[in-house]
C-alpha cells in the first residue's frame, strides 16, 4: 500500500525547492531470510556487478528483500534485518543515496554527504533491537537535509527525497529513505584558445584580483563563466583588441561515468585598434598638445611606444585619461570643464586585417575660467578654522586651482587621521557668480571686504586684453564631516611563516589602546617594506584591514597580511668579473636570520686577483630596545690592475639610535684596519725609468715595499707624490683607527626595486684615535626616487666627498684618496679611472674632493625585470684645484731616443742633462666625465640580488684611461650585480 507524506510535500513546495516524493511498495517474501546485514547504514555507491546474463540485473540474490529504490537494482538489494521488528509498528529502516542520472557514480566522497545528512542518526539498529518510530520529527529532519544539501552546499544541481514502505509479514512497516541526487558538473581542464595576446598567468592573476574563483576540480557555475569572459575581454581591450569576442564551451569528459567536464574559452581577437593621432574638439584655451600629454594610457604612437605601450587604444582606461584632462582644466581655473565620450575615426586598415589605425576625436567643453571669491571651512569642531584654511594655500582673486584644494584636503585629512578620526571626509561646496540664482540673490556683494583681493592681485595673471573684473568668481566652502574618534583595540599579523611577530610589531608605530593614528599606520607599512622581508605591502584592503571592534564602540582591530620572501642568499661556485678576475666563492648572507630580523654574512672567496674572508652580524634591536648593534671582521686582498695590490685586515663595531619616531637614525662606527700595499707597478715609478737603463726595473712580484732596491727607491723618491702615498717610511704598512658618526634619513619604499622616497646621508670619518694615518673625511649624499606612473619612476643621486690629512700625516695613502669610475659611480668607465694623475704621467693617483651625479629613468617590464635609462657625471679634484666645467687635456712628451754607436756591441749615449718625460697641454676637455646608456636589471630570487647588463656610451671621457692604461672606449658593455645607488 502507499503511504503519502502530504505535510512534507507542502513544506517543500512552499520553500521553493525540489519536493519530497512519497510512495510505497509492498511485497510478501516466501520466507524470512536468516542472513542479516547488521544495522542499517548509508551505503556507498557501488559499481554494477559484472554478469554475462542480462536478466541477472533484475534477479535478487538469495535471501535479499526485493526492494529496488535506485535505477540499478543490484546496487541496493536490501538484506533482511537481524531481528524481526515489532508487529504493527512503523519504523525508520534505512537510507540510500542514488545517483541515477550519472551512472550511479559520485564525484564527492560519500563521507562528505554523511556529514551534512542528519537523518543517518535517526536510523533503526535491528541488531540492537532499537527501532526508531517514524513521526513528524523524522519528516522534518529529511526536509532539513534536503534544504542543507541544496542551499548550503554547492554540490548538487537537482535532488529529491523518496520515501517507500516495506511491509513485513507481521505487519511492521519499514520506511526506506532514498536521496536521489544529481551533482553539479565539475571542471577537469580549463583552456584558453584563439589568441596569445594575453597570457594565461595574466588572466589568472586578474581573476584573483577580482575575487573570481575558477579552478580545476571546481564546480561549474554559469555566472562565474560569464564573469571570466568579461575579464578576458577587458584584458584584450587593454592590449588594443577592443572588438575581441570571448565565448566558452563546456564539453563532457569522454569515457567518464561522473559529471566531469572540460571548459574551453575561445578568444576572437578582431583587429587591434591603434591610435595614430588625437584630436580634441572644442578646446580653445589649452592646446591639443598639452591635453594629449595628460593622457597616460591612450596616447598616439610615438618612438617609445614599444616600451611604454603608447599607441594602443584602451577603452577601459579612457575614463581615467578623461579625468586627468578634466583635472588639468580644473587646475587652470576652468572649474566646469567636461570631456565627452571619444569618437574613433577609422583612418586605415592593414592589409592583413590585424591592425586598424584610428584618429581619437575627443569632445571638450571648457566653460568659463573662474577666480577665487571667498574661501571658508564648515563643520569643524576639533580644530580652529584658521589653521584649517591655511592648509589649502588658496588666495582670493587668484585663478581657481583644484590641485590646491585636493592637496589642502589631504593635509587636513592627515591631521584628522593622526587624531583618530579615520572616517573624516570633506568636499568643496561651490557657488558661482555667473549662476542665475547667485546673481539674483546678490551673494557676491555679501563677501566681506577683507576677503576680497586688491585690484592689482585680481589683475595679475589675466590674459592680454582681458579685463579682470569680467572674470566670474567661485565662492568655496569646504564642508567637513569629522566622524567619530577611534582607538586601537588589537593589532594582528597573518602570513608571517618565518618572521616572528615581535620583529614585525617593533616596526609598527601604532599601539594597542592608543588613538588610531592613520598616518602612523601608513608609516608602519613603509617601515615594513623597507625591511625587504616581505613582498610589497601595498596598504590596500587585501594587505591591511581596519575593522570596527564588535561590541566595543570607538575601537578598531587592525590586521596586516604579509607574504614572506626569501632573504637568505647562499652562493657557491666560480665566476669572473672586472674586479676579481677568475674566482671561487662560498657565501651565506641573510637579512632575516632565523626570522629574528638579524643580518648575518659569512663569505669565503679566493681568486687570482682578489680574496675576501668576512664575518659580520647586525642586530637591529639590541637588548630588545630600538638600538642597532653589529660587528664586522674581514681580511681581503685586491689587485688593482696596472697599479698595486692592497691587503687589508681589520674590523669594526657599529651602534645606531633612532632620532624621534620617524625615519631618521644616528649611527656611530669604530673601525681599525691594517693595510699593506704590494706588487707595485712600474707605471708608478718616475716615468724617466721608461727610457733609462740605470736599473729602474721593478720586480714583477713584489710582496713588500721594503724589498725595493736603493735604485728603485730612488726612482720613486724622485716623485714626491708617491713617497707617502705608497706607504714608504712606515714599512709599507698603514694602520687606521677611526670613528665615523653618520646621520641617515631614509623613506625609500623598497630596498631592491625602489620607486618613491628619499635617503639623505651625512657622515664624517675621523681617523684620530691612534694609528699612523690621520685624516678627516666628510661625505654628504642625497638619493631621491619620484614615482611617475604605476610602471615608471625617476631616481636621482647627488654626492660630495672631501678628505684631508691631519696631524703628522702630510700625504694621504693611495687607498684613501678619492676616485670615480665603475658601475657604482660612472657606469661606462673603469673602476678608479677618474681622478688626478701622477705628474708627468697618465697614472691616476686620486684626489681629495669629488662630485658625483646619477639619474635613472626606471621602467618595470615585468615584476622582477626593470629597464633603466641612466646618465652619470662626476669629477675628482686634488689639493689646490677647484671644481670646473673645463680642464686641460694633456699628453706625455718623451725625450729623444738615445743614439746607437756600435752595432756589434750596442751602447746608448744618454745625455745626463736631457729632460725626462714631461706633460704638454694640447687642449681643453670636460672636467665632468659622463656616461649614459641603458641597463637591464633583473632580480634573481634564488640569489636575492639584482643582476645587471649595462650598455654605456661615454661622451665626455677626455684624458681617461682604462685599467690597461689605454684610452677609455666610446661604447662599453658590462655585467654587474647590485644597484648604482
Amino acid at each position: 500500500m502507499y503511504s503519502p507524506l502530504p505535510r512534507a510535500l507542502v513544506l517543500a513546495t512552499l520553500i521553493g525547492v525540489w519536493p519530497v516524493a512519497a510512495g510505497a511498495q509492498s511485497s510478501s517474501p516466501s520466507s524470512t531470510p536468516a542472513a542479516s546485514p547488521g544495522p542499517a547504514q548509508v551505503p556507498a555507491p557501488a559499481a554494477p556487478a559484472a554478469s554475462n546474463d542480462s536478466s541477472s540485473e533484475s534477479t535478487p540474490p538469495p535471501g535479499a528483500v526485493t526492494q529496488t529504490p535506485c535505477s540499478t537494482p543490484e546496487q541496493h538489494w536490501l538484506g533482511a534485518p537481524a531481528n524481526t521488528p515489532p508487529a504493527g509498528t512503523t519504523f525508520v529502516w534505512t537510507l540510500i543515496l542514488c545517483f541515477d542520472t550519472q551512472g550511479g557514480a559520485s564525484t564527492i566522497e560519500p563521507s562528505t554527504y554523511e556529514y551534512y545528512i542528519k537523518l543517518k542518526d535517526m536510523l533503526s539498529a535491528p541488531s540492537q533491537n532499537k527501532w526508531v518510530p517514524y513521526d513528524d520529527k523524522v519528516e522534518e529532519t529529511a526536509i532539513a537535509d534536503f534544504n542543507t544539501l541544496m542551499k548550503n552546499t554547492s554540490f548538487l544541481d537537482n535532488m529529491s527525497v523518496e520515501v517507500t514502505d516495506y511491509t513485513f509479514p507481521n505487519g511492521a512497516v519499514g520506511k526506506i529513505f532514498t536521496y536521489h541526487m544529481e551533482e553539479r558538473q565539475r571542471i577537469k581542464v580549463i583552456t584558453y584558445e584563439g589568441s596569445k595576446a594575453v597570457e594565461r598567468s595574466k588572466i589568472e592573476e586578474e581573476l584573483k584580483n577580482r575575487s573570481i574563483e575558477l579552478r580545476s576540480d571546481g564546480f561549474i557555475d554559469d555566472s562565474t563563466l560569464r564573469r571570466v569572459e568579461g575579464v578576458v575581454r577587458d584584458l584584450m581591450a587593454e592590449k588594443g583588441f577592443t572588438n575581441a569576442e570571448v565565448t566558452h564551451k563546456v564539453t563532457p569528459v569522454e569515457n567518464a561515468t561522473s559529471k566531469l567536464v572540460n571548459v574551453t574559452f575561445t578568444i576572437g581577437e578582431g583587429p587591434k585598434i591603434k591610435i595614430r593621432r588625437i584630436d580634441f574638439v572644442g578646446n580653445q584655451a589649452i592646446s591639443d598638445r598639452k591635453l594629449a600629454r595628460k593622457m597616460k594610457e591612450n596616447k598616439a604612437k610615438g618612438w617609445l611606444s614599444w616600451i611604454t605601450g603608447g599607441g594602443t587604444y584602451k577603452e577601459g582606461k579612457f575614463e581615467e585619461d578623461a579625468q586627468n584632462v578634466v583635472d588639468y582644466y580644473h587646475q587652470k581655473g576652468y572649474v566646469r570643464a567636461r570631456v565627452g565620450n571619444p569618437e574613433l575615426k577609422v583612418l586605415e586598415n592593414t592589409k592583413d586585417g590585424k591592425t586598424r589605425w584610428v584618429e581619437l576625436r575627443i569632445p571638450v567643453t571648457e566653460g568659463a575660467r573662474y577666480r577665487v571669491g571667498s574661501f571658508q571651512v564648515a563643520g569643524n569642531t576639533q580644530f580652529q578654522p584658521e589653521p584649517l584654511r591655511s592648509q589649502f594655500k588658496v588666495k582670493t582673486g587668484e585663478w581657481y586651482d583644484e590641485k590646491k584644494i585636493r592637496d589642502g584636503l589631504r593635509k587636513v585629512q592627515e591631521a584628522y587621521g593622526s587624531s583618530g578620526f579615520m572616517e573624516f571626509t570633506g568636499f568643496p561646496d561651490m557657488r558661482f557668480s555667473d549662476d542665475a540664482q547667485t546673481l539674483e540673490a546678490g551673494l557676491n556683494a555679501q563677501v566681506p571686504e577683507a576677503l576680497l583681493a586688491p585690484p592689482e592681485v585680481v589683475a595679475k595673471g589675466a590674459k592680454q586684453g582681458e579685463e579682470a573684473k569680467a572674470a566670474p568668481t567661485v565662492d568655496i566652502t569646504m564642508q567637513l564631516t569629522e566622524g567619530k574618534q577611534y582607538h586601537v583595540n588589537r593589532i594582528t599579523f597573518t602570513g608571517n611563516t618565518t618572521t616572528r611577530d615581535n620583529v614585525i610589531r617593533r616596526e609598527i608605530r601604532l599601539y594597542e589602546g592608543d588613538v588610531f593614528n592613520t598616518e602612523n599606520l601608513k608609516n608602519s607599512v613603509k617601515r615594513l617594506n623597507q625591511l625587504g622581508y616581505f613582498k610589497e605591502i601595498k596598504g590596500d584592503d587585501k594587505d591591511m584591514k581596519v575593522d570596527k571592534t564588535p561590541g566595543k564602540d570607538g575601537y578598531v582591530d587592525v590586521t596586516l597580511k604579509v607574504e614572506e620572501q626569501n632573504r637568505n642568499q647562499l652562493t657557491f661556485g666560480a665566476g669572473v668579473s672586472q674586479y676579481e678576475g677568475v674566482f671561487g666563492q662560498l657565501a651565506f648572507q641573510t637579512s632575516n636570520f632565523l626570522g629574528r630580523g638579524e643580518s648575518l654574512t659569512l663569505s669565503l672567496q679566493q681568486g687570482d686577483r682578489a680574496s675576501n674572508y668576512q664575518l659580520s652580524f647586525t642586530e637591529p634591536f639590541l637588548f630588545d630596545r630600538n638600538i642597532t648593534g653589529g660587528f664586522d671582521l674581514h681580511q681581503s686582498t685586491l689587485q688593482y690592475i696596472g697599479y698595486y695590490t692592497q691587503k687589508n685586515t681589520g674590523g669594526n663595531i657599529m651602534f645606531g639610535l633612532p632620532l624621534g619616531r620617524g625615519f631618521t637614525r644616528m649611527f656611530a662606527t669604530y673601525s681599525y684596519d691594517k693595510i699593506r700595499v704590494a706588487d707595485l707597478s712600474e707605471a708608478l715609478l718616475d716615468p724617466s725609468c721608461i727610457t733609462s737603463t740605470a736599473g729602474c726595473s721593478l720586480l714583477t712580484s713584489l710582496n713588500d715595499l721594503s724589498q725595493l732596491t736603493p735604485t728603485q727607491r730612488e726612482a720613486i723618491n724622485r716623485n714626491p707624490f708617491l713617497v707617502d702615498s705608497l706607504l714608504l717610511g712606515q714599512g709599507g704598512v698603514r694602520t687606521i683607527s677611526k670613528v665615523s658618526p653618520t646621520l641617515v634619513h631614509n623613506t625609500i619604499d623598497n630596498p631592491i626595486f625602489p620607486s618613491s622616497g628619499k635617503k639623505l646621508t651625512a657622515s664624517v670619518d675621523l681617523a684620530v684615535l691612534g694609528g699612523n694615518t690621520k685624516y678627516y673625511k666628510p661625505v654628504v649624499e642625497g638619493i631621491w626616487f619620484l614615482k611617475q606612473t604605476s610602471r615608471t619612476s625617476i631616481g636621482l643621486r647627488a654626492q660630495a666627498q672631501y678628505i684631508a690629512p691631519l696631524g703628522d700625516t702630510k700625504t694621504l695613502p693611495i687607498f684613501e684618496r678619492l676616485f670615480l669610475g665603475g658601475e657604482y659611480s660612472i657606469r661606462g668607465l673603469d673602476i678608479r679611472s677618474v681622478g688626478p694623475t701622477v705628474p708627468n704621467s697618465q697614472v691616476v693617483l686620486g684626489g681629495n674632493k669629488s662630485l658625483l651625479f646619477n639619474a635613472e629613468y626606471q621602467i618595470a617590464i615585468a615584476n622582477p625585470v626593470r629597464l633603466i635609462f641612466f646618465y652619470d657625471a662626476g669629477q675628482v679634484r686634488d689639493v689646490g684645484q677647484s671644481f670646473a666645467w673645463k680642464e686641460d687635456l694633456t699628453e706625455l712628451v718623451f725625450p729623444p731616443t738615445p743614439l746607437l754607436l756600435d752595432g756589434v756591441t750596442p751602447q746608448l749615449i744618454v745625455d745626463p742633462n736631457a729632460p725626462g718625460v714631461t706633460t704638454r697641454v694640447i687642449g681643453k676637455t670636460s672636467a665632468f666625465k659622463t656616461s649614459t646608456g641603458a641597463e637591464l636589471r633583473f632580480f634573481m630570487p634564488v640569489l636575492n640580488v639584482p643582476f645587471r647588463l649595462i650598455y654605456a656610451w661615454n661622451p665626455q671621457r677626455g684624458g681617461v684611461l682604462d685599467n690597461q692604461l689605454q684610452p677609455a672606449k666610446n661604447l662599453t658593455f658590462r655585467f654587474a650585480v647590485g644597484t648604482t645607488f
